[in-house]
């Protein structure tokens, strides 16, 4: 049998161990359902993972995986949609992956191939915790709010979504299918994109509500302070930014990176970040963010959303 810590004070994760020599893909599919429902963030330190071990574990877990887009990720491999981590040695601020797209992953999994000497710690957050600590004035201001996220486009991006790179006003307004924005052409002819969700929402799998979504990142490692928006389409104040930064900090817990480790997290209840880095080269980290096979899509998300059908690859933007 594996042994299982319970979240504690300074640690809001289990920690699942073997207890003799168990295999991570031995591990009771049931257990880790379980224990990922009622914890929401998962150490799996002590089974050795490599990449191989780490892509079967997760695809027990996900029917689907979607890529992170952005530039400067390592592909570790292509098809099964397992990449590094950024590249850089900044730190970055909390936030749940992918938290700007409508497609936001039900999980986020990383295993450590190899460990950093200094630094380079993941951090992680519980937004149900968060948003409970908030200061009463921000909480009361965020709640019933939602978040818009105004994007704009390129020629690929509309030739997926639309069949074409230059759709008239008529499709933007009724497209033949579900899509997961609302599209609309700007006075001087430009096309726009949107998404809206709550500032405070409902984790999959807890009450809530929780604090998770883009901001964080957008001011803190962005420099935007306008990204996403209030429903008012007016930019969150810069005064509960900085309330919500310090309350996440203070609550933040940091994973010291073992070789082998699998940290999973419910990627709509945790935000996540990392410390600086001082030796890019020593620290590799496996990533795969994926959608549960034992998911409860919620209410907000578009019907038949592509990324539960199959691997889900966005159009990239142009470099």
């Amino acid at each position: 049998m594996v042994q299982i810590e319970l979240p504690a004070p300074g640690r809001p994760y289990a920690v699942i161990a073997p207890s003799a020599d168990e295999a991570l893909g031995a591990l009771d599919p049931a257990l880790v359902e379980a224990a990922y429902k009622t914890h929401g963030a998962l150490l799996l330190r002590g089974f050795g993972a490599d990449l191989d071990v780490f892509r079967r574990f997760a695809r027990s877990l996900c029917a689907t995986a979607v890529i992170n887009e952005t530039p400067g990720r390592a592909v570790l491999d292509a098809a099964e949609a397992i990449q590094g981590v950024d590249g850089g040695t900044n730190a970055f601020a909390l936030h749940p992956e992918l938290a700007r797209e409508p497609w936001k992953p039900d999980a986020a999994l990383f295993g450590c191939l190899s460990p950093p000497g200094t630094g380079g710690e993941t951090t992680l957050c519980d937004g149900i915790a968060l948003a409970a600590a908030l200061p009463a004035d921000v909480r009361a201001g965020l709640e019933g709010r939602r978040l818009v996220h105004v994007m704009g486009v390129w020629p690929a991006l509309l030739r997926f979504w639309f069949g074409t790179e230059t759709p008239d006003d008529a499709l933007l307004a009724g497209p033949p299918r579900p899509l997961p924005y609302r599209f609309w052409r700007l006075p001087d002819g430009r096309i726009a994109r949107e998404f809206s969700r709550p500032a405070l929402h409902k984790p999959m799998f807890a009450d809530g509500p929780a604090f998770g979504n883009f901001l964080l990142f957008a001011r803190f490692n962005n420099g935007r302070g306008n990204f996403p928006l209030l429903d008012d389409l007016n930019p969150v104040p810069e005064e509960w930014l900085q309330a919500i930064h310090a309350t996440g900090e203070a609550l933040t817990a940091e994973v010291r990176w073992q070789a082998g480790d699998v940290l999973v997290l419910d990627n709509t209840r945790f935000m996540h970040g990392r410390r600086a880095i001082v030796d890019a080269a020593e620290r590799t980290i496996a990533t795969f963010f994926g959608y549960l096979r034992f998911a409860v899509p919620d209410a907000e998300e578009m019907r038949g959303a592509p990324w539960r059908q199959g691997d889900f690859r966005p159009p990239l933007p142009p470099v």
